[in-house]
């Protein structure tokens, strides 16, 4: 009989990440959606991990970069004091003079969201990186590089260092070599730079080498650089992450349905908001997670080709944090569910680090000819940063990082820091999905054009126009390791 270490598990891994839009921009674009994340993501999950949630959080370097900003909290509270009590009253006020007085009390309600998570921030000192810190766990690369699409060897690395150390000087050593691989982009010639940098493991996308529900999804395999590979279960994701996924739910808020200021007072069916009825489907949902988890474990034990998975399987469920509170409004009132169900269910909850380190892992020989490039983009590979539509995108970052690899003494900081800010995967993604297309084309075009100013200034070229991306750049990552 196995025992209840043997039967399986579940980790959460929660991917935070904002592109660097502070001081970039306001609305339409730019750094309203990194208060919007704030009052509505990080701050609601906060509370639930405060609570002693066993749950995995990755902090990206670019997110923090931007929480760490000078003046970020009273910006926050001036957006929330100023532009969002003033944008509620007058949706409010215009709903109510047009006769949908329900819409507008579910405005007035929602309000508060915003009341309480500037409160919370003021009782934890208007800090929220520091109430971050007990909790962050994994990093990332430092600007969100699609890592297996960069040109060199030396230009990983430099995304890669750059991005352990600040998360090494913002959080300690207490680091256990976790490492989110943007977009879950990886190759297997990653293995050795990943390797030297102090990577012990990474998430990864491989529904197209083993097929949606296969058992080798929930086995981490060590591969012969030594680090872990952790694949992710997309057939457990998609209950969340898919068309037909719980936030499509006809009870739940719509998000894509909104007032003149962007407020969204109706449900997916399209009659007025119920925050108590959705927050009771929300509880629904989670049970219905849970058992739906503990079935699939069992599924893969009983067909795993040897009769059996190291500790009885690791069930991976990786979703970006802003899909909580933002996107699906209930999805922080879901996951804390989650965590309840699974007490009660009986299924082992477990933080990643823990479940790596419980188990011998199998090892396997990861070889680029068996392993082609992989993602949890479109079709599995990395064609949402390099298709048609982006790549000249995806050719004009390659040819900036040769240039500055070829630059030598004359690459500056402001020069690295350029190049890491245009090397964000979130640029093309935009453009890819026709998300602001046309910030993304105005963010990348402007950081090329100041990469080239840069390296004609030489090293000691000014990068305060840059605030506070990538201050832990060093060129000497580029070169290579004696």
């Amino acid at each position: 009989m196995k025992s209840s270490r043997d039967r399986g598990a579940l980790a959460i891994v929660l991917h935070t990440h904002m592109p660097y839009v502070e001081g970039f921009g306001t609305w339409p674009f730019g750094e309203e959606w990194l208060w919007e994340a704030i009052a509505g993501c990080y701050l609601p999950l906060l509370e639930l991990l405060d609570e002693g949630a066993p749950l995995t959080l990755s902090l990206t370097p670019v997110l923090c970069d931007q929480l760490e900003a000078a003046g970020v909290g009273e910006r926050f509270a001036a957006f929330v004091e100023g532009v969002r009590r003033d944008s509620h009253e007058e949706d409010a006020a215009g709903l109510r003079a047009g006769g949908h007085e329900a819409l507008a009390l579910e405005l007035e309600r929602s309000w508060r969201d915003y009341e309480h998570a500037l409160a919370s921030l003021r009782m934890r000192g208007g800090d929220l990186l520091a109430s971050l810190a007990p909790h962050a766990q994994w990093t990332s690369s430092s600007t969100h590089a699609i890592l297996p699409q960069l040109a060199t060897d030396a230009g990983v690395r430099l995304q890669v260092l750059t991005g352990v150390a600040a998360h090494r000087r913002r959080f300690g050593e207490s680091w256990r070599g976790g490492f989110w691989l943007p977009e879950c982009a990886y190759a297997p010639w990653l293995g050795g730079v990943l390797d030297a940098a102090g990577v012990r493991a990474v998430c990864v996308e491989l529904t197209g080498r083993f097929s949606l529900g296969a058992a080798e999804h929930l086995s981490p395999v060590v591969t012969d650089s030594g680090v872990l590979l952790v694949p992710i279960d997309r057939s457990t994701i998609s209950l969340v992450w898919g068309e037909q996924g719980y936030p499509a739910s006809g009870t739940y808020r719509d998000y894509h349905h909104h007032t003149v200021h962007h407020h969204t007072p109706w449900n997916n069916d399209g009659a007025a908001y119920d925050h108590e009825a959705a927050c009771a489907l929300a509880r629904e949902h989670a049970a219905d997670f849970v058992q739906r988890a503990l079935a699939r474990l069992r599924e893969a034990n009983a067909s795993a080709a040897d009769g059996s998975l190291a500790g009885g399987g690791l069930l991976v469920c990786a979703l970006d944090t802003e899909l909580l509170g933002h996107w699906w409004y209930e999805g922080v009132v879901w996951l804390s569910a989650v965590v309840a169900e699974c007490a009660s269910q009986g299924l082992a909850l477990v933080r990643l680090d823990d479940a790596i380190e419980r188990h011998q892992w199998p090892r396997a020989s990861i070889t680029a000819e068996a392993w082609p490039p992989s993602s949890w983009g479109e079709g599995g590979d990395l064609s949402t940063w390099s298709g048609p539509a982006v790549a000249e995108m995806a050719f004009a970052g390659r040819a900036a990082e040769l240039q500055v690899l070829g630059a030598r003494d004359r690459a500056g900081a402001a020069a690295v820091r350029e190049l890491l800010a245009l090397q964000a995967s979130d640029w093309p993604f935009m453009i890819s999905r026709s998300i602001a297309s046309p910030y993304a084309h105005e963010r990348f075009d402007a950081h090329r054009r100041a990469l080239e100013r840069a390296l004609a200034a030489g090293a000691d070229a000014d990068s305060t126009d840059l605030r506070n991306l990538a201050a832990d750049a060093d060129p000497a990552y580029l070169r290579v390791p004696s």
